[in-house]
């Protein structure tokens, strides 16, 4: 006796359409656990964002850091934990501009990191933001409400000339700042061209 199974037999007549007809709600099945699965699991995706946050509406009391906003790169999650990705969107933010508490919290860092300026404010309830470059931060310990100027933009880091990135962590994991702040503020259209 082999210890192996027996290998694919030929299909009897006719069974062969019977046999796949049978097998979609297996596959669709299979499909579905396997997508809900990855929302479980997976770091950046929407459902797992989801579930450490509270509705949009009840985070009342977030601001945009730079006002008025535009948005020049927008958040791109990972597929994993160190996989690439953009975690957090970047702000049209011209040098010196002031860039704002999105929310009361207490400045936790201002310093240098890898040759640029940065401020972290932690918010409480496991919420941590991160503007960067930066220069001019508020001193580590100082208390700030939603909206109060804690530091200017500067210069460095991977966010493009003349913009701030702007990151934002639930219980030390990245998520969209857009979740927090709602929707995009109206659009408004701008000349593309001179002539």
């Amino acid at each position: 006796m082999s210890p192996f199974p027996p290998g694919p037999r030929a299909p009897a007549a006719g069974s062969s359409r019977r046999r796949t007809r049978d097998a979609w709600p297996r596959v669709a099945a299979l499909v579905l656990g396997l997508s809900m699965l990855g929302a479980l699991i997976g770091p950046a995706s929407a459902a797992a964002q989801a579930s450490v946050l509270a509705p949009a509406e009840a985070r009342t009391g977030w601001v945009w850091p730079v006002t008025p906003p535009r948005i020049t790169a927008p958040y791109a999650a990972p597929a994993h934990e160190y996989g690439p990705g953009h975690r957090g969107i970047d702000l049209a933010a011209p040098l010196g501009t002031p860039l704002s508490s999105p929310a009361a919290g207490v400045i936790a860092f201002a310093g240098s990191v890898a040759g640029r300026g940065v401020v972290t404010i932690d918010h409480g309830d496991g919420y941590v933001t991160t503007l960067e470059p930066v220069s001019d931060a508020a001193a580590i310990g100082r208390e700030v409400e939603a909206g109060d100027v804690v530091a200017r933009a500067g210069t460095g880091g991977h966010a493009a000339p003349g913009s701030v990135h702007f990151g934002v962590r639930k219980d030390g994991a990245y998520i969209n700042p857009m979740l927090l702040l709602g929707t995009l503020p109206r659009a408004v259209l701008l000349p593309c061209c001179e002539g």
